[in-house]
């Protein structure tokens, strides 16, 4: 809404001392109070943005519970350590290349060439609180590789393979599927893939086969544990060491999965078919996403619950936590373009096709010590192909304007269109990062710089390679804090 001056003076009237001073002066006021909405608007949207950036943050806390308790306690503080490094290398890679490289448009639809050390930001497009969003994103990507390769790979590894995975390989990825310029993304809608482009909304490919199918590379390469497999191939158990920290992990990764499904809606403060004063606007859609993701982790959580207790006769908590992570990364993709029902759905099938991995990974004498190449890559796929049979036609218009009636779920009544764009979303992050990450672990594998001497790993990378455990016992007087264990007395 706009005030006119030529409008507003008639009405004032022919007794007005000075018509055009008085309707420039309430038309002023207007104009202020508007602008002052505008600013509260553009306030609000940050601060969602900002809130669920830390939110996504805080899944590092989680990656870094859940990875510690996941290995051995001779290898506690190497895990922790790799974290922090995660998230430490990621900040300034992400901030000199990978932002340029995702977001920096206008660009061709490969890669983009704006932005570099966030040059020229903030921008009508683009302010501080972005960066900080894709950040938090591009680092879990690097946590999820970490996972894979952990208890046998050396520290300058770690250094190189984030740095590249932040920095590039990732950026890449999110330029295709997200940038408005990207050549598969639903924002290009000049030049939509199949006439809908790729609804991959939060990252079940972009984020989480990304970093499952780097990590994949980097544990083929490297073989698995020592003690792993015995001499005749069959798969030996090497368990974490803490299943509370797991627990821990797990809820708070949990916890910030509300800013990485709900939060990439970038802002909030939004209506609906240009209808303002009323109950639903995207509002609306960020509770129904958060209510997605909740229905189908918990799906899969008891899915795997019993699944498992079926194939192995255990009750088993890490297996519970892992199923329901595989079907957080699975609806990621569709979350905010599904009726909630069919979350149920997709947590049913991310906790079979987690299993089903596992069975190939023990089969082919794969070894990853937090399954993260199954979970997030088998998972992540998987949520791809759901989004393309379910995503309600209503909810695509809504959370991608610019062309309505756009194809969307199969099974939605929306044809195959979608379907095929999301199979070449698939194909296009497998061939790129093994054309990317496949050779960078291949080369550090023959310089020596990939995996820890035998020796080292039999005793524990916190020894040979960190100056101590992670845990101090009486039994190591020198290693400083004792904790004394004080036996059960009997009573005579």
């Amino acid at each position: 809404m706009s005030c006119s001056v030529d409008q507003l003076a008639p009405f004032l009237g022919p007794n007005s001392t000075d018509a055009v001073a008085a309707a420039t002066y309430i038309c002023n006021q207007f104009t202020g109070v508007s602008n002052k909405f505008i600013d509260t608007g553009y306030a609000i949207d940050s601060t969602y943005l900002l809130f669920s950036a830390y939110l996504v943050f805080s899944m590092q806390l989680g990656f870094a519970m859940l990875c510690a308790g996941s290995v051995r306690a001779k290898n506690t503080m190497n895990i922790m350590l790799t974290n922090v490094l995660d998230a430490a290398a990621g900040g300034l890679f992400y901030y000199l290349f990978g932002f340029a490289f995702a977001w920096g448009g206008p660009s061709n639809g490969f890669i983009g060439h704006h932005f570099f050390g966030l040059k020229k930001i903030p921008s009508e497009s683009f302010d501080y609180s972005n960066f900080l969003y894709q950040w938090a994103f591009a680092i879990a990507a690097a946590g999820i590789t970490s996972g894979s390769i952990a208890e046998r790979t050396q520290f300058v590894a770690y250094l190189i393979y984030s740095s590249f995975l932040t920095g590039f390989v990732y950026p890449v990825v999110s330029h295709w599927f997200w940038s408005p310029d990207g050549w598969a993304s639903p924002g290009n809608a000049s030049n939509l893939l199949f006439g809908s482009g790729v609804i991959d909304f939060a990252g079940s490919g972009v984020v989480h086969m990304v970093g499952g199918i780097a990590g994949f590379y980097g544990a083929l390469i490297e073989g698995p544990r020592i003690g792993r497999f015995d001499h005749t191939g069959r798969a030996v158990s090497l368990r974490g060491h803490s299943a509370s920290l797991v627990v821990l992990g797990t809820f708070l990764l949990w916890f910030g999965w509300y800013g990485f499904n709900p939060g990439s809606f970038n802002k909030i403060l939004l209506t609906y078919d240009g209808v303002s004063g009323g109950y639903y606007g995207q509002w609306s859609a960020v509770g129904r996403t958060a209510v997605t993701t909740t229905l189908a982790g918990c799906t899969a959580a008891l899915t795997t619950l019993f699944g498992k207790r079926i194939l192995s006769g255990h009750w088993n908590v890490t297996d519970v936590c892992n199923g329901l992570l595989g079907g957080f990364a699975a609806i990621t993709a569709g979350c905010s373009v599904v009726e909630p029902w069919a979350a149920i759905i997709c947590g049913f099938v991310a906790a079979l096709v987690l299993i089903g991995c596992n069975m190939l990974a023990e089969k082919f004498r794969y070894d990853d010590p937090l399954e993260a190449a199954q979970l997030h890559g088998g998972c992540g796929a998987w949520g791809i192909i759901f989004t393309a049979l379910f995503a309600k036609g209503s909810y695509v218009d809504q959370v991608y304007p610019g062309k309505p009636g756009r194809p969307h779920g199969l099974f939605m009544g929306g044809g195959g269109k979608l379907l095929g764009a999301h199979v070449i979303q698939i194909l296009v992050i497998f061939g790129w990062v093994t054309a990317t990450m496949g050779p960078l672990f291949y080369i550090l594998h023959k310089f020596k710089l990939l995996r820890i001497s035998s020796d080292d790993e039999m005793a524990g990378m916190d020894l040979t390679r960190h100056g101590g455990f992670a845990y101090y016992h009486e039994d190591d007087p020198k290693q400083g804090m004792q904790m004394r264990r004080i036996e059960p007395t009997i009573s005579s």
